[in-house]
């Protein structure tokens, strides 16, 4: 049986977020969220407020929200998105 090739899209950090990765976006290769934001953290690792960010993060993958949901059964897609978004004043 042939394997399939790891889905591979993209992150997208919002406010508080895109300031700790540096970075407005970033690629992902990977199969659940918990694998994508893994990778991040490691290639982040020179950054410690990034890890501590996330922590607060809230996320959509495709549009819907992750909620509550432990992120290794999140299933990520070839060409998704990932949104990143720290918590916002007022909301």
């Amino acid at each position: 049986m042939a394997m399939k090739n790891t889905p591979a899209g993209t992150i997208r950090y919002w406010a508080a977020a895109r300031a700790a990765a540096g970075a407005a976006e970033e690629p992902y290769t990977a199969w659940t969220l918990a694998e994508a934001l893994d990778a991040a953290r490691e290639r982040h690792t020179a950054r410690p407020e990034f890890a501590r960010v996330l922590l607060r993060c809230s996320f959509l993958v495709d549009g819907t929200p992750v909620g509550t949901r432990d992120h290794k059964t999140i299933q990520l897609a070839e060409g998704g998105t990932v949104e990143v978004l720290p918590p916002f004043a007022g909301g």
